[in-house]
């Protein structure tokens, strides 16, 4: 399905713009303020050098979080970019989902950075990309090594703004290009993760060491070898768990059947478990990380959780997995690997 007005050319068919259900309610209020030092420095700039100004520049924005950055950039918009990135909190909503909780394929609202912001404006968009990562290997990896997979260049990506940013009412900041939908939303979307569903991917194969994603691979195909088997037979599912859509569907909750159980595992394998779960998180700022161990919590406990692997046919050797999946009480992580990689992720408090 594709509801993008004006869709990036793509590397394959189905690397279309996906809808993504919305996401269950009640999440904690938090929202950090910015420290007041590097604000002093600034109100002194007239007697300053130029280098010196710009310093202060970056130490103030360093010390805000991504939710004081977008203020900032929603405090520069003219009316004419507000009327092109900027929607209402609950757009979509009558249709069944929200348009601040579907992820994209390529820039959300069809118009690229480079379009429609000026320099110092693509900068602050640039810093609030980078404060809801973790650090520069984090940008590094998320941007594809600065190549942006098909978008080509930051400036070939998108944003768009829900709501209003500038003062208590909820918002949503989303960020999307191809193979990438990230989000931040001072927690304003209740008891949800990265403030929405989440998508990240990479054209290369996900078992060749080109794909940025590959060590993700690599960890939970170790977790595999250290199975026994009585376990890889009820891990291994024949088949597809999906893309887009049909990746954040319920597929081995209350289904002991299928997948193995993080509560089956003894415990050298529980922490190769809880290992991933930390790779997978690396990436990402540390309150949402944060925040999907506590949803995580208060869906069960790890011990809700379940390990799939995906073969398109069972012949197919252990080394060449077409998918992975990690699904608990509220929470998704769905990792296609081939023909590249496409990683879908949901976490909310179970309703």
């Amino acid at each position: 399905m594709n509801t993008h007005p004006n869709p990036a050319p793509q590397f394959c068919p189905e690397c279309s713009e996906h809808v993504t259900p919305s996401a269950a309610l009640g999440r904690r209020d938090f929202m950090r303020v910015m420290t007041g030092g590097a604000m002093g420095m600034m109100g002194g700039t007239a007697l300053l050098s130029p280098t010196t100004v710009r310093a202060a520049n970056e130490t103030a924005r360093a010390a805000k979080p991504a939710e004081g950055l977008v203020r900032e950039l929603f405090s520069t918009l003219t009316p004419e970019q507000k009327s092109a990135v900027v929607l209402p909190w609950a757009h979509g909503a009558d249709s069944g989902v929200a348009t601040r909780l579907k992820t994209h394929n390529a820039a959300p609202l069809g118009k690229k950075i480079g379009e429609q912001f000026t320099k110092p404006q693509q900068d602050l968009i640039q810093q609030t990309f980078k404060a809801i990562l973790s650090g520069d290997e984090a940008y590094d990896r998320i941007s594809r090594r600065g190549k942006w997979d098909n978008s080509g260049a930051f400036e070939n990506n998108g944003i768009a703004i829900f709501g209003d940013p500038s003062g208590k009412d909820p918002f949503s900041w989303v960020f999307a290009g191809h193979h990438l939908t990230l989000r931040c939303d001072g927690n304003s979307q209740p008891n949800t993760a990265f403030g929405g569903p989440m998508y990240y991917g990479h054209s290369a194969n996900g078992h060749s060491d080109v794909n940025v994603y590959n060590d993700q691979t690599k960890e939970v195909m170790s977790v595999f070898d250290m199975l026994n088997e009585p376990q890889r037979k009820q891990a291994v599912i024949v088949g597809s768990p999906g893309d887009g859509v049909g990746a954040l569907k319920p597929k081995l909750v209350d289904k002991p059947a299928t997948g193995v159980g993080y509560g089956d595992l003894d415990e050298s394998q529980r922490t190769l478990v809880a290992g991933v779960m930390r790779k997978l998180l690396s990436p990402f700022r540390q309150e949402d990380g944060d925040e999907v161990m506590q949803l995580i919590k208060t869906n069960g406990g790890m011990e809700k959780l379940r390990l799939a692997f995906y073969k398109d046919n069972a012949e197919k050797g252990n080394d060449r997995w077409d998918a992975w999946r990690i699904e608990g009480p509220g929470f998704v992580w769905n990792y296609r690997v081939l023909p590249h990689v496409h990683c879908f992720v949901n976490v909310v408090a179970q309703a």
